[in-house]
């Protein structure tokens, strides 16, 4: 006797192995299989935990000053999670007195940074979390090649992007980088972004900078993320801009290969 299965062969199956993207989710009936959707609500709940999840900022700078790095932690001008959601205008700026920590900072400091880093939880203080002490390592050992000079590390809870506008004003730092968590997606819930600027200054607009995202494991790496921030670092000091004027032309590194006349190239583009 013939046996049935409730979910029907789907041809497409096969695709599911190369993408995380929902495809060939199979069906039983005119709706899709329980297990499909216990993965959607399990995806789903990772996402609002991360936008939720409290900022670990204590772990951060400890791990940060194991590595011989300093540190500051900031807060923006809203005053807990519930009105950084509701008013993204007060996570752009900082609050007073963390202004102020900045002003005496900059007064005991004269002459100001090449480059400022500031570091905020945003949407997903899980992406901080994971990826903020991985990517630093690859990138502040280039930078310090470069010569780059750097402020401690700026730590601002319940900021967003343009908080590093102010941040990078009032430490008279000549360009900013922004590693924020990322708006939490059904299959990324811990993507980290890098926002640069040049000549950063309060009142900016997104036109302004430049951004290189969703950092992580499964996405782009720490490697090719410094590479390209480095790329974009030292074209804004010989440009004198970012943002939509300035583009990531930065050539991408690729695993080196021997061609029929012994040259190094791209894998991906071999004569054919």
């Amino acid at each position: 006797m013939e046996r049935h299965t409730p979910t029907p062969d789907n041809p497409w199956l096969a695709l599911r192995n190369l993408t995380p993207a929902r495809i060939a989710l199979g069906r039983t009936g005119i709706s899709l299989p329980t297990g499909a959707q216990l993965d959607f609500q399990f995806a789903h709940a990772q996402a609002r935990d991360a936008v939720h999840l409290p900022f670990d900022h204590v772990g951060l700078r400890q791990q940060l000053s194991e590595r011989g790095r300093d540190s500051m932690l900031l807060h923006s001008a809203a005053s807990d999670r519930h009105q950084y959601l509701q008013r993204p205008d007060l996570g752009r700026r900082l609050h007073e007195g963390s202004a102020q920590c900045l002003r005496e900072h900059a007064q005991a400091n004269p002459g100001g940074v090449d480059l400022a880093i500031v570091v905020a939880d945003g949407l997903s203080a899980l992406a901080v979390h994971r990826h903020t002490l991985p990517f630093l390592s690859r990138f502040e050992e280039q930078a310090a090649a470069d010569g780059w000079s750097s402020a401690p590390v700026i730590l601002v809870e319940q900021g967003r992007v343009a908080v590093a506008d102010e941040v990078g004003e009032l430490l008279g730092a000549r360009m900013t980088v922004m590693l924020i968590g990322e708006r939490p997606g059904l299959s990324s819930p811990d993507s980290l972004g890098l926002y640069f600027t040049y000549a950063p200054k309060v009142g900016l607009t997104d036109a302004y900078r430049n951004c290189i995202s969703n950092v992580r494991l499964e996405g782009l790496s720490y490697g090719m993320a410094a590479h390209r921030l480095l790329y974009l670092m030292r074209e804004a000091c010989r440009r004198q801009l970012s943002g939509v004027n300035l583009k990531d032309e930065a050539e991408v590194p690729s695993i080196d290969s021997e061609d029929s006349a012994g040259k190094n190239g791209n894998f991906l583009l071999g004569e054919g």
